[in-house]
């Protein structure tokens, strides 16, 4: 794919997030936008109704595309963002919204010069493993590091964590795959 931003960023994500920066720019509201967008991310996350909702294929979008406006209204969203959520709707990339959201916030990341690290774990970082992490992401060398953090109890323990194109995994479902295939290999 081709780099359309000029921030590292391809894809769905990148032409969503480029529109709605440039949108929010030009309407001198960027910073209230990059901080409810991120509000919408933790909205996203802390909510197992709207994640059952989201991740359902078979929910009919257009049915409860005006309640959730409505809801995000009431919960003080800007027009904006509500309107970004309608087109998603509208477009019928509602399953993609959480990682158009995470989309948003490493495009802005990467235009404010910070390396973007997603951080996929069983559990949620406590505050010590994200600021351990940040301090050893700023000691290989990353500097001003922007942590995304996502939970995936799959995992069962440890983390992966993707900067960049590089990936380092050390999760314990991938090294008991890699102990399953050197038994089966050993056989």
């Amino acid at each position: 794919m081709v780099d359309i931003t000029g921030t590292g960023e391809t894809g769905l994500s990148a032409r969503y997030s480029a529109a709605l920066y440039a949108l929010a720019f030009d309407q001198n509201i960027l910073p209230e936008v990059i901080g409810q967008m991120a509000d919408l991310g933790r909205l996203i996350a802390q909510s197992a109704e709207l994640k059952r909702l989201l991740g359902n294929p078979l929910t009919d979008a257009a049915r409860i595309a005006p309640a959730l406006s409505q809801a995000l209204a009431e919960q003080g969203f800007l027009p904006i963002i509500r309107n970004f959520v309608n087109v998603v709707i509208a477009n019928r990339r509602l399953a993609a919204l959480p990682a158009l959201v995470n989309g948003f916030a490493a495009y802005v990341a990467a235009k404010r010069g910070e390396a973007v690290a997603t951080v996929t774990s069983a559990q949620p970082l406590s505050d010590v493993q994200r600021a351990q992490l940040t301090a050893r992401l700023t000691e290989a060398g990353y500097g001003n590091v922007k942590l995304i953090e996502q939970t995936d109890a799959s995992l069962l323990g440890g983390m992966v964590l993707q900067i960049g194109a590089k990936l380092f995994d050390t999760s314990l479902k991938s090294r008991l795959n890699r102990l399953n295939y050197s038994l089966k290999g050993a056989a």
